[in-house]
């Protein structure tokens, strides 16, 4: 049999004849045992060196489709007689068109034009220099895990100390590791909620009941569980400040029922109207809640960097669990945010970040009243980096996103943060990307195609 093969351009040589012989080999247009040319013969045949039919054979070889007997040459492997293949084509699908002028109204953005790069490069720079070869610890590098014991202590009321804090590469993942670390059968979270962290829950298989959230923030359980997830600085999505009645009956239900609270205070430094609010792990005394925090909103998301902080009771247990784990926090990436920590640019880049944002909340809302009038209520925007709206009669949630997107404009929906009864009547508009012109703009068009 002599084996055709049609040399192209996109790969060596020896994989196109490795790939063309181990095709005839699977789709048995070779029988099992068949000699296959000699290596002198097949490369006069294909106008080759004779080395590069050595490596297609030595590679087939190795991956158990040819045997090899001293003196007489290659031979095809035997395989099961029922085993049915054919090659697939590869079809790449050309990507959907999209409006071309995109204003993004969607939540968890973050203003990246804004961010010091310069600074950022320069402390890069001298850490890829000064770097080692070998990952971070498991836990973090300690000296990011310094400047957040001490950025915590005075910015957000926390007393901790740099060993109860665990560096991971974003909510989700440290949720889940919670989630192993407790095994909970039961868990709760705010009814409306973080989708994303419902979205763990049901990965992992976990029975989550919605807690409901009313003026005074996310009310206390009525049953035992074994964890609580709650937003208490700035309740996702409405925007609710958990009052400090209610922190200490959540706490208390914790004490009592031998429950856990996750605090996830994911953009609390935020806030355009007084001082940020406290947390509420400040009050607590028990060792019931584990701290969630976040570099996502203050600085890029994609530096994929958030921290919790463990109680210190739980410690040694949490740890024995984890043993085994490794970092996956790029090491180079903590070591410049500890650098730019400690340099204070972290606390100057917050504080610059939030007149940036209340310059564009105060944009967003006075074009909301303008473009969109009285008949769009909007609630949620004392802090954070979007507001709710609640649509008029006549308008619901998935006639507004479609206008929207159909103009070139990103929104969310709420409907998805309800697991219960949801609403078909709000919209979620973000306001950390987009640009002082493009939140007027969109928010013009918006009330062009709304109203």
């Amino acid at each position: 049999m002599e084996l055709y093969i049609h040399f192209t351009n996109d790969q060596p040589k020896y994989i196109q004849i490795y790939q063309r012989i181990r095709q005839y080999i699977l789709e048995k247009q070779i029988d099992a045992h068949y000699k296959l040319p000699s290596k002198r013969n097949l490369a006069q045949q294909l106008n080759v060196s004779i080395l590069t039919v050595q490596t297609a054979y030595e590679q087939l070889q190795s991956e158990g489709y040819i045997y090899s007997i001293e003196r007489q040459g290659s031979f095809v492997s035997a395989f099961d007689e029922a085993w049915q293949y054919s090659e697939k084509p590869v079809v790449l699908k050309e990507a959907a068109n999209k409006p071309s002028a995109i204003i993004n109204f969607k939540n968890g953005q973050v203003d990246e034009t804004a961010f010091p790069y310069k600074h950022w490069l320069r402390i890069y720079k001298n850490e890829l220099d000064e770097l080692g070869g070998g990952t971070a610890p498991w836990q973090g590098e300690y000296s990011l895990r310094l400047q957040l014991a001490h950025y915590l202590s005075q910015a957000r009321g926390i007393a901790c100390q740099p060993e109860q804090i665990y560096i991971f590469n974003g909510f989700q993942q440290q949720l889940l590791n919670i989630c192993l670390f407790f095994s909970p059968q039961i868990v709760g979270m705010e009814e409306p909620g973080f989708i994303r962290a419902n979205a763990v829950f049901e990965q992992m298989q976990l029975d989550c009941k919605p807690i409901p959230v009313d003026d005074e923030g996310c009310m206390v359980p009525r049953q035992r569980l074994k964890l609580l997830y709650t937003t208490p600085a700035h309740q996702y999505p409405t925007g609710k400040i958990m009052t400090a009645s209610r922190r200490l009956h959540l706490l208390k239900w914790a004490v009592e029922h031998n429950s856990y609270i996750i605090e996830d205070d994911y953009d609390s430094e935020f806030r355009y109207k007084g001082a940020p609010i406290s947390t509420l792990s400040h009050l607590d005394s028990f060792d019931r809640v584990i701290y969630f925090g976040t570099f996502s909103k203050t600085m890029l998301p994609s530096l994929r960097i958030s921290y919790l902080v463990m109680p210190a009771t739980l410690q040694a247990d949490y740890e024995k669990f984890n043993r085994f784990q490794k970092s996956v926090v790029s090491k180079v990436n903590q070591r410049v945010t500890a650098r730019f920590m400690e340099a204070g640019n972290y606390a100057k880049h917050i504080a610059k970040m939030r007149t940036l944002y209340r310059t564009k909340r105060n944009c967003l809302v006075e074009s909301v009243h303008s473009h969109l009038g009285d008949e769009f209520k909007m609630i949620g925007d004392a802090a954070g980096l979007h507001i709710i709206v609640h649509l008029p009669a006549g308008l619901n949630e998935s006639e507004a996103l479609a206008r929207a997107n159909a103009n070139g404009i990103a929104i969310d929906a709420v409907s998805t943060m309800y697991q219960q009864e949801k609403p078909h009547n709000q919209v979620m508009i973000g306001y950390g990307a987009p640009s002082i012109d493009e939140i007027k703009a969109g928010i013009k068009i918006l009330g062009e195609i709304w109203r």
